[in-house]
């Protein structure tokens, strides 16, 4: 059996400004960009692992109004999972998104367990690291 992800889910709260962040600042390519009953999910990948997805949407889209509510509520909150992505270059990483204007929530450091990585905050305050590879 051969198991591997294909999308992972960052819920938004505005995905033009999003695609600010994950499209022009990280430079991640859209691959989708869907619109379906009054609602609209973007899709982005990498050249670098072409197979997985990443889905952006905002906290109503496709859940109940309690649903969308409460993770709007966790979103707000920056209580939602953290997403970490892996760079061959963490100092160039780290220049170009704190130009694009992104909260600096960690300067490179090595950490204690191993990796050297920051971290920033989206626009919609998830947080984001980034591991040199």
């Amino acid at each position: 059996m051969n198991i591997s992800l294909q999308y992972a889910q960052i819920t938004v709260n505005d995905l033009d400004e999003s695609l600010a962040f994950y499209r022009d600042a990280l430079g991640l390519e859209v691959r989708n960009d869907v619109g379906s009953d009054g609602q609209r999910w973007v899709t982005l990948g990498s050249a670098a692992q072409p197979d997985l997805e990443l889905v952006l949407s905002e906290p109503h889209a496709g859940r109940s109004k309690d649903d969308g509510d409460a993770l709007q509520q966790l979103l707000v909150k920056g209580a939602l999972p953290i997403q970490v992505f892996r760079t061959d270059d963490l100092d160039a990483t780290f220049e170009a998104v704190r130009a694009a204007g992104a909260e600096v929530l960690q300067e490179p450091i090595v950490q204690p367990w191993g990796p050297r990585d920051c971290a920033f905050r989206d626009p919609s305050g998830n947080m984001v690291r980034f591991n040199q590879a």
